[in-house]
């Protein structure tokens, strides 16, 4: 099993912690069967073979992952951190996205943490049990590329992500929230009182308007845009009523080749949610 990142630097107070919906991501990434789809597509030589690998050069290029709304930053610590494992390679490049300041610095140290303690667990299993051997040495895996204050994929260029993830708001809500000023950073500089402040940038982590869905479907309307049109793949989590057929039967309607298929599912129920998340490609 593959060790969850640490979020003991993390204050929650404006901040979504980690909870069954983020360990399903975590769980679904490190699956035995999504991690040979995942490593047969973006392998250095990977060749045309149905759904998952696709025709690539002889040198794949790194592949860019980026979590959309990193809040904490577990999941995208955990591909970082684990990209071997889970993806056959390295040389991974990590972007997040989050419109809550704090979540950008949460996500950086998170990342960075994951990164860290994954590399001394490696170097501590290949050090000699006698003495120090700079020959045994794993190298360290790659350090994370950005973490940028936006909102979803307004930041990304076309075609840029290689993997896209993505746990968004999905709760029911009679109205969203409004995205948060440049000066709503702190109490004092909004003029709101610490609570306001702290119920405001929680509701953002979890109102999702009409049927849970207003955000998730801002998002999916960029998938095509954003994702690498050869290899580009987007993990979504979504709940029972976000209506995950309905929503997985309007993507397979996009034509051009895209696809849909549930990479994972919770097993027990979370108060009224049953969470899936759904792989987005086109083949």
């Amino acid at each position: 099993m593959l060790p969850t990142p640490s979020t003991s630097h993390v204050a929650f107070d404006t901040i979504y912690e980690p909870a069954e919906d983020s360990y399903l991501f975590l769980d679904t990434l490190s699956d035995i069967d999504e991690s040979i789809w995942l490593s047969e597509r973006f392998s250095p030589g990977a060749s045309d073979q149905g759904n998952g690998p696709l025709p690539t050069s002889t040198t794949s290029p790194s592949p860019v992952v980026v979590e959309v709304g990193t809040g904490s930053g577990v999941i995208l610590g955990f591909l970082a951190a684990n990209c071997k494992a889970i993806l056959g390679r390295s040389d991974i490049l990590t972007i997040g996205t989050d419109v809550n300041r704090k979540a950008c610095s949460a996500t950086r140290q998170t990342v960075k943490v994951a990164i860290s303690d994954k590399y001394s667990e490696e170097n501590f299993r290949a050090a000699p049990a006698n003495k120090e051997s700079t020959n045994s040495k794993v190298p360290k895996p790659v350090q994370p590329l950005a973490v940028i204050i936006g909102d979803l994929c307004s930041p990304l260029r076309p075609g840029m992500v290689d993997i896209l993830l993505f746990n968004p708001p999905y709760v029911p809500t009679p109205e969203l929230p409004r995205l948060p000023s440049s000066s709503e950073v702190t109490s004092s500089a909004s003029g709101m009182s610490k609570f306001e402040m702290e119920s405001y940038f929680l509701s953002l982590t979890y109102a999702g308007g009409e049927h849970g869905m207003e955000i998730t479907d801002r998002l999916l309307d960029s998938i095509p845009h954003v994702l690498n049109p050869e290899r580009g793949v987007a993990y979504v989590l979504l709940c029972a009523q976000n209506k995950p057929q309905e929503v997985m039967d309007r993507i397979n309607g996009w034509g051009n080749g895209w696809k849909t298929e549930i990479a994972g599912r919770s097993g027990a129920k979370a108060g009224w949610e049953r969470l899936v998340i759904v792989r987005i490609w086109r083949n």
